[in-house]
């Protein structure tokens, strides 16, 4: 599996790429912003251009951009942008297209896969984000996507929310539970079709996704039944514990906030161990070492 860090945070970028574990990068129009402001916070002024720029030179693998325009026509104009200012720096820029960009009913809901298709034709690789269950993620594998991004973390808390489950952001949350409350209350006497009715009327789910591993495993399942390309990256993540689950599922890449990778090095009985270690080294070892 391959590890993306998502941020556009350059120390933390530089950072992890001496630890030797990163190839890539996933960032968005808020995370640059707010890394630039950060900077310039310490009084070192830089253009956004320049920012970016400094970030693509840092990373030796993809690094995601974003559009921000929200029909097909801008976001392909915006995209070939991004991609001609800044792939040149070193070959490795990934452009983040939104797969349905309707924040009201009356909009056009397919204007990102249309954009999706037509910047693929033209060479140009592309993110599909903000995706929420597998069937957006199949559409994208079919206009041929490079890369598509479930939220899983965000699925976590979309089930949560909607049940009145209070949590934090970097909450665990396992839908297996979930699911055997719901069969809990679907026990229910009377005949076939009163039982049906009530079992159909409770579902914990959304539309049988009960968090967010199910939901990126559901894609990797529809990937593989049909061989498609594009590549999954588990994007929204939030603990260690979703790292490890993607991670036995084979998925391609995890995109991973910089804090999340730190804990994903430390456990209490290995600082207990390099502590008994060291203490237990004597003096006849240790002359082994001296010049």
């Amino acid at each position: 599996m391959q590890i993306f860090v998502d941020t556009a945070d350059i120390e933390e970028i530089k950072e992890a790429k001496k630890w030797g574990i990163v190839d890539g990068v996933t960032t968005n129009p808020s995370l640059i912003k707010k890394a630039v402001e950060k900077l310039k916070s310490r009084g070192t002024e830089i253009s956004m251009e320049e920012y970016i720029k400094e970030i693509c030179k840092s990373v030796d693998g993809p690094v995601s951009l974003e559009v921000k325009g929200i029909t097909a026509e801008e976001m392909i104009r915006e995209a070939e942008t991004l991609h001609k200012k800044f792939n040149g720096v070193n070959n490795n820029v990934v452009i983040k297209i939104p797969v349905n960009t309707a924040m009201q009913e009356e909009d056009e809901i397919f204007e990102g896969i249309k954009a999706v298709k037509q910047l693929e034709s033209k060479g140009i690789p592309t993110n599909v984000t903000l995706v929420m269950n597998p069937t957006q993620a199949l559409l994208a594998a079919k206009a041929g996507a490079s890369y598509v991004s479930p939220f899983l973390g965000r699925i976590d808390d979309y089930i949560r929310d909607n049940l009145g489950i209070e949590h934090g952001k970097w909450d665990v949350f396992d839908g297996a539970l979930l699911r055997k409350v719901e069969e809990g209350m679907r026990n229910a006497d009377g005949d076939d079709g009163e039982r049906y009715k009530k079992m159909a009327s409770i579902s914990f789910s959304d539309d049988g996704i009960y968090d967010g591993i199910e939901f990126v495993e559901s894609i990797v399942k529809i990937y593989r039944a049909y061989n498609f390309k594009t590549k999954i990256i588990a994007a929204s993540v939030r603990n260690v514990l979703q790292v490890r689950k993607v991670a036995e599922m084979g998925v391609d890449i995890a995109t991973i906030p910089f804090k999340v990778i730190k804990e994903m090095i430390n456990h209490p009985k290995t600082i207990e161990g390099m502590k008994k270690f060291t203490q237990d080294v004597v003096e006849e070892y240790r002359a082994i070492f001296e010049e």
